[in-house]
């Protein structure tokens, strides 16, 4: 998939605004989140996030999204072996399932980013242990988002410690900066040489997402040309949030 590589850097006002779609974005997955059962569909779950975000002023920004089709939904919903970029539909989730949800929204002209994945009801213990690496890479990769870092600093803190655990990084899909477009220079990816790449700086903002794989980095992309899985059948997870770097502490836009 391609996308602008320019980095664009923000003024504290466009900030405030990607702050605003990111708390927009926050409670459309709130409101999946509360809703995801045993016996919901994914298109369900779909509508929810799209109310959501229509009754808050703003616009699914994946919806119509440029790709082999224009994407037809407001959300990805993965279960499963699928790591990214599923098209909700008739798909029931079941107890035991691992659900992933990625969302966008446009609000004043800014894009904001952010997904979670979470177990439906009894989960095994390989699926927490997914879940709760997947979560912790995220706050790591956060935490090296400073300025005077690297982007291959926060790219191989996430993947030390997910391989620390044996799991895997996928190599084809990474991290970007988000802004007026939803994907933005730099590419941020899962894995990288500490030191290189470019270096942070105060009003970048990046969609951080560290996407896990069980049993292998390798993927493939399904007959709907969107939906992308583990090419083993393996568990997957993928957690994500809009990060801006500034002069102290990295500040996440899309909390509620």
């Amino acid at each position: 998939m391609a996308w602008e590589r320019n980095v664009v850097i923000k003024t504290a006002e466009e900030l405030e605004i990607m702050r605003a779609a990111g708390r927009i974005n926050a409670l459309a997955l709130a409101a999946v989140r509360e809703a995801i059962a045993p016996g919901v569909t994914t298109g369900a779950l779909d509508k929810i996030a799209e109310a959501v975000i229509r009754d808050h002023g703003a616009t699914p920004a994946f919806l119509g999204y440029p790709g082999p089709t224009p994407y037809p939904a407001t959300i990805n919903s993965c279960v499963n072996e699928q790591m990214v970029h599923a098209i909700p539909g008739k798909r029931v989730i079941k107890e035991g399932d691992l659900v992933s949800i990625d969302c966008g929204t446009v609000y004043e002209g800014f894009v904001a980013d952010s997904a979670f994945s979470i177990g439906v009801g009894e989960i095994s213990a390989e699926a927490q242990q997914l879940l709760d690496v997947t979560n912790t890479a995220l706050e790591i990769g956060i935490s090296k988002m400073v300025a005077g870092n690297r982007v291959g600093d926060v790219s191989a803190a996430i993947q030390q410690y997910v391989e620390s655990f044996g799991y895997h990084v996928p190599r084809e899909y990474t991290g970007h900066g988000v802004g007026r477009k939803m994907h933005e220079g730099p590419q941020v990816p899962n894995w990288g040489l500490a030191g290189r790449g470019m270096s942070l700086r105060p009003g970048m903002t990046i969609a951080l997402e560290p996407m896990v794989l069980v049993g292998t980095h390798r993927t493939n992309v399904q007959a709907d040309q969107w939906t992308v899985s583990s090419v083993d059948g393996s568990l997957t997870a993928h957690a994500e949030h809009s990060v801006a770097v500034t002069k102290g502490k990295p500040m996440i836009l899309t909390q509620k």
